[in-house]
């Protein structure tokens, strides 16, 4: 047998074993070993590392995709207050017209943010997403506008919206599986309520109209619920054009992976191939985070009001392996001066916390002072030699 024989055949036991070994995965297979879609990515969401791609950053067609970004407009917005889940949304003709994947809203027909946020991501509705486009901005093209801005905002460098929902066949709408990773992670990192909305394989909502009342049935395009052991979400997509896609998120003992698999054939090869690097991802990862870290000495301060001032982490450190290490051999440097000269401002950087595994830095995280020390003045001199008499 040649080597090159032999290479294939080992291909595709790494291949079967992605798919069919539920997470049993030990290695990292390489390009075309993996997937057969021409486009893919898998990343490992807390710390955002990419554990396995495949032209990842070639532009291609999102369609429904597109509704990631439409998602996390909406969230953004729910956080900042400007909107509430109770809210009514009224939707427009415009909205009504959009055709594709609906939930056949009426002109004027209203319903709740909340309600209209299931329709966008169990359903796909298109007309939905226009809805709540034109409630957010006031228009679709507004909305778009500040899409393009998110998006540039996250470095989205290969990503163009035309529209709200993917529907457009415009040459100037596109993305690339990085960037749909890149949303994606931040949608359900930032705003991880949307997973309750996204992991719902039926539901049914009330349409209240002029013509009377009636159910209609939603029902998630994303299989992968109901056949992938963790899948949480996110989203599908397809077209003739962008053919079929898929942001799919799963989560198993502490760890959330982002499967994406753009320009599939069909749809059942894009959730295999969505599967294949879930596997990939779950059999191999283990996920190290220091969520209880010990407390922090307080910091001298020179020429201040106050003798000394704590700090604390500026985040919680996460680091995430791929090679089967023992992660139970990470050790902590803390490294802070021995004092500061006034004035010091609350979040400034007061030092490092590092890590390192068998020797060798892993990461770091930035330990920052948690108050306020301003510069001692005359009065406060007189003050502190008054209190030490007294």
């Amino acid at each position: 047998m040649t080597g090159k024989a032999a290479g294939v055949i080992m291909a595709g036991i790494l291949m079967i074993s992605a798919i069919f070994a539920g997470g049993t995965v030990s290695v990292k297979a390489e390009g075309e070993e993996l997937i057969t879609s021409p486009h893919g990515v898998l990343m490992e969401a807390s710390t955002g590392q990419i554990i396995y791609e495949k032209d990842m950053d070639t532009q291609v067609k999102p369609a429904s995709i597109t509704k990631i970004m439409t998602l996390l407009l909406i969230f953004d917005e729910l956080a900042k207050g400007t909107i509430h889940m109770e809210d009514q949304v009224v939707t427009s003709a415009y909205a009504k017209s959009m055709g594709g994947s609906q939930v056949f809203l009426e002109e004027g027909e209203k319903q709740t943010v909340e309600t209209m946020i299931k329709c966008i991501v169990i359903a796909s509705g298109n007309d939905a997403s226009v809805a709540m486009a034109e409630h957010i901005a006031g228009s679709e093209g507004e909305f778009v506008k500040r899409m393009n801005e998110r998006g540039a905002g996250l470095g989205m460098e290969n990503t163009h919206f035309e529209d709200c929902c993917g529907l457009t066949e415009s040459d100037n709408h596109y993305t690339s599986a990085h960037d749909v990773a890149i949303m994606s992670r931040e949608l359900v990192t930032r705003y991880p309520k949307v997973l309750e909305y996204s992991s719902v394989w039926m539901e049914n909502i009330t349409h209240e109209t002029d013509k009377g009342t009636s159910e209609f049935g939603l029902t998630n395009t994303n299989k992968l619920i109901r056949s992938y052991d963790g899948c949480v979400g996110l989203k599908t997509g397809s077209t003739s054009v962008a053919k079929y896609c898929v942001s799919a998120v799963a989560q198993r003992e502490g760890i959330t992976l982002i499967s994406v698999v753009m320009t599939a054939p069909d749809y059942k090869v894009r959730f295999t191939d969505a599967a294949a690097m879930l596997n990939l991802g779950f059999g191999s990862c283990q996920l190290y985070t220091d969520s209880e870290p010990e407390g922090l000495p307080q910091i001298p301060v020179e020429g201040g009001v106050k003798e000394q001032v704590p700090c604390e982490y500026k985040e919680e450190f996460r680091y995430l392996d791929t090679t089967g290490a023992s992660l139970e051999n990470v050790e902590k440097k803390i490294v802070l001066p021995e004092s500061v000269q006034a004035p010091v401002a609350q979040g400034d950087k007061a030092g490092t916390a590092e890590y390192y595994l068998d020797g060798e830095k892993i990461g770091s995280v930035d330990l920052i002072f948690s108050q306020d020390c301003r510069e001692a003045g005359y009065t406060d001199c007189l003050k502190k030699v008054w209190d030490i008499f007294l």
